[in-house]
């Protein structure tokens, strides 16, 4: 009986604080929605947990400044500050080092962003938790598809299939870029033979050098067995 009447004395709070969570459950989960999309290593779930989490952080916050802040002296934006600089180890879990290119930084900055959407809400700030969900989506989706077409038109890419043999990439890289272009990105392909490895090279297409000129100089290179331009 005491639990009902406790509840009930609390039910408008209550009622904001299941809202509250709700919304960052939604938020949170609209952008995991798009980095699930795209296969990113934090996805749906992920972004939710981080959201909710942060939202519930804040909330915790708002309940001890009003139920303590006349016996001690507390900050509501403390709790909230933890959770900005502490979500970096999860951001950090979601970026890859292949080779020279870095993958995972753009969903690492989406959980981040997404936490701090969740600080938002739990505050009761719903606007501006609104209002950055809609440009953080834009971001991802909108700004994505106009640098990919950018991409498309200033880029080359060329493959190149080579023995596996310890500083063949850098060895490659070297002379590439001797020949007077742009390595823009780094990538490598398995291949179904033993011994053997992929690489792509994503060139800068604005280059005084012919493509042809650069594939005949890798050809120099005793451990390369194809070279090719991607059509």
């Amino acid at each position: 009986m005491l639990i009902i009447n406790w509840f009930s004395s609390n039910s408008e709070f209550y009622l904001s604080m299941i809202i509250r969570l709700a919304l960052a459950c939604l938020l949170g989960g609209f952008i995991g929605f798009e980095r699930e999309h795209v296969h990113r290593p934090a996805g749906f779930r992920t972004h939710i947990l981080v959201c909710v989490g942060s939202a519930l952080v804040m909330i915790t916050s708002e309940y001890i400044y009003y139920h303590f802040s006349s016996h001690v002296n507390t900050d509501p934006a403390r709790l909230g500050a933890q959770v900005i600089s502490g979500i970096g180890f999860l951001g950090a879990g979601t970026i890859i080092k292949e080779g020279i290119s870095v993958k995972g930084l753009t969903t690492a900055a989406s959980l981040w962003a997404v936490s701090c959407v969740g600080i938002a809400i739990g505050i009761g700030f719903y606007s501006g938790a609104f209002i950055a969900t809609a440009f953080i989506f834009l971001t991802l989706v909108v700004a994505k598809k106009t640098q990919s077409r950018r991409t498309v038109k200033k880029s080359l890419r060329l493959y190149v299939h080579t023995q596996i043999k310890k500083g063949e990439v850098n060895k490659l890289s070297m002379i590439i870029q001797e020949m007077g272009a742009v390595i823009k990105k780094t990538d490598f392909i398995s291949s179904e033979r033993d011994g053997e490895m992929v690489i792509r090279f994503t060139l800068d297409s604005s280059m005084e050098v012919s493509i042809a000129e650069i594939i005949e100089a890798i050809l120099c290179n005793d451990a390369v067995r194809r070279v090719y331009e991607e059509i």
